[in-house]
């Protein structure tokens, strides 16, 4: 299948086969094949609703979801775990389908932490600053749910956490000791970094850290990969209904409804939106800045370096514009490849990553002010994984994981800050230190290793080779391990989560200053006139539940939602999701519209 979509192939999902059958006007076209998009198009199918069309910039379905073998693993490039089982719809999904079939017991975790110079430290300590650490982070969430006022000048969960951490130590008398505790803490927060999606702590607003609301029940590992969960929601959408390979360029979404009733009449009424001024003013931009925005939506850019279009690129470029110009339908989605479809509404799934580099240009016109402002607001923080596979086990066979106890370094405030001096300008400090930022190498199998690493640290080791990366991790476990005859790994993968053009990043969290309204901002649907019962474009993915964001259940609730507004009766003022015995989420969520 070409990535332009000019040739034609013998796969039954490509933008070109669809357009042999003539079929480009939809009901519903959903953009994205994640979670979200695939959770709308199931409930969709369910309801009776098959007029819809996916279209997925990447050839594989499942977003942010993706395993592959390593060795003998299965292993999770993105999502990894099912977060909680009392009311996750995600974890019911997998149990119907048998991907779960008994409750596995948790191997015994056997944790140690390590300094620098490869002393161990005793297990008492570090269950004392664990145990002292989560009672911190807990406090941390009562604001929220208690609608607590912080402390003056605080406002972000590092520097509250910090502030306890310096009170609790003034309790140790031993300078050596409170050091140690100082660099458990430390980690600790680095660790929090990943689980949060954030470069530091400090940049997690405080009084909203408690909207996150956690399900009963641990984390659960799909023995068969995560991505086996998305085969039950792919086996009721018929194969027609996906188009892979297809980045969509813009959305055009105000169409001008009475425009055919001309002249005075048509431009004084109420839902009649002057859009060709404006698709004018972005061909006349064609070439210049719409190239380098688009690049983030498309594997391959449009145009390189301004270059002038050819003769049949700008022939295409007036056919696009004509089409889209004499359209009746509510909204049009002009693809990369050229191809232009029709439809009734359009469900939104592309990630917050995404969205904050292409908000400006995917919609014409452009989003309203306050939806834009949201998207600048919230966080889509960089979360790396470092995948290390060896030919034979190394570590002792009863530890699970080691945590690494790196010195505070003098540029840095312990959970790797950068300094505000020239060398961070010419990336110096991130190349001397990005490694600091990894916190602990767990064991996934006896032979295979992970190491998480977040915020910008993350976003520089995504510009190295995989080989640097395994020479690097290669000397901090012979260092922290004391042990130089720790072997190199056969293998090593790293993913690219800020790199990637269709996710540019790795998931949401709310940023000090932006709030739980800012997600509903973002998930609030577009009408295009003022009279119409549905809307013609719905926002859907993790990034727009209020209290999952960042979870793979958020993004299903979020896409179900979506499709149920479509599918509900004209003219309620309030839609309420049935809720079955086995997903109390829906119960728990509730849905509103203004």
């Amino acid at each position: 299948m070409s990535e332009d979509g000019t040739a034609t192939t013998s796969t039954d999902q490509t933008a070109e086969t669809m357009s042999s059958k003539e079929k480009r006007k939809h009901k519903v076209i959903i953009v994205g094949a994640g979670m979200a998009g695939l959770s709308s198009a199931n409930h969709l199918a369910k309801n009776g609703c098959t007029d819809f069309l996916i279209l997925e910039g990447r050839n594989r379905v499942g977003g942010r979801i993706v395993s592959i073998d390593m060795g003998s693993q299965k292993i999770e490039l993105g999502a990894n775990w099912i977060h909680g089982v009392l009311g996750n719809p995600m974890f019911e999904l997998a149990m119907q389908h048998g991907l779960i079939s008994i409750i596995n017991i948790p191997k015994p975790h056997k944790v140690v932490a390590a300094t620098e110079d490869g002393k161990q430290v005793p297990f008492q300590i570090l269950q004392e600053i664990y145990e002292a650490y989560v009672c911190f982070l807990r406090r941390c969430e009562e604001y929220f749910l208690c609608q607590y006022l912080p402390p003056p000048d605080i406002h972000s969960v590092g520097e509250h956490i910090n502030l306890e951490v310096e009170l609790y130590l003034d309790g140790v008398d031993c300078a050596k000791e409170k050091h140690l505790r100082k660099l458990i803490f430390d980690c600790l927060l680095k660790r929090e970094t990943c689980i949060t999606g954030c470069h530091s702590m400090d940049e997690i607003d405080l009084l909203e850290l408690g909207s996150y609301t956690e399900l009963q029940g641990g984390n659960i590992v799909l023995p068969s990969g995560y991505s086996s969960i998305l085969k039950p929601l792919c086996d009721n959408l018929p194969n027609e209904n996906i188009v892979l390979s297809c980045p969509v360029r813009r959305i055009h979404w105000k169409r001008k409804a009475t425009r055919r009733a001309g002249g005075a009449a048509a431009a004084g009424a109420t839902d009649t939106i002057l859009e060709e001024d404006e698709e004018e003013e972005e061909e006349e931009n064609d070439g210049n800045e719409s190239d380098d925005s688009d690049r983030t939506v498309t594997e391959v850019p449009v145009g390189a370096g301004g270059a002038e279009p050819t003769q049949e690129e700008r022939r295409a470029g007036e056919e696009a514009a004509r089409r889209i110009k004499s359209s009746t339908a509510n909204v049009v989605v002009e693809c990369e490849n050229g191809a232009i479809y029709e439809a009734d509404h359009v469900i939104c799934t592309l990630p917050l990553g995404v969205l904050k580099e292409q908000a400006e240009t995917l919609f014409v016109p452009a989003l309203p002010r306050y939806k834009v402002e949201s998207i600048d607001s919230l966080l889509f923080g960089t979360v790396d994984k470092i995948f290390l596979e060896y030919d034979r086990p190394f570590l002792n066979a009863t530890i699970s994981e080691i945590m690494l106890l790196w010195e505070q370094q003098q540029e840095d405030d312990g959970e790797g800050h950068q300094p505000t001096d020239g060398r961070e300008r010419d990336g110096q400090w991130l190349k001397d230190n990005w490694y600091k930022k990894i916190y602990s190498f767990s064991k996934v199998s006896d032979t295979l290793l992970l190491g998480w690493i977040s915020g910008r640290e993350a976003e520089y080791m995504e510009t190295l080779s995989h080989e640097i990366v395994a020479e690097r991790c290669t000397d901090i476990l012979r260092q922290f391990l004391k042990d130089p005859f720790v072997p190199k790994p056969k293998r090593c993968v790293c993913t690219s989560w800020r790199k990637q053009p269709f996710s540019r990043g790795s998931y949401t969290a709310i940023a000090v200053g932006a709030s739980q309204d800012d997600i509903d901002n973002i998930a609030q649907p577009l009408y295009s006139s003022p009279h119409q019962s549905k809307p013609s474009v719905m926002f859907a993915g993790e990034h727009t539940h209020a209290n999952f964001y960042s979870t793979v259940h958020g993004a299903y609730l979020s896409g179900r939602t979506a499709a149920q507004i479509l599918l509900t009766p004209d003219s309620p003022q309030e839609i309420v999701m049935e809720s079955d015995s086995s997903d109390l989420s829906s119960w728990i969520q509730g849905i509103a519209l203004d």
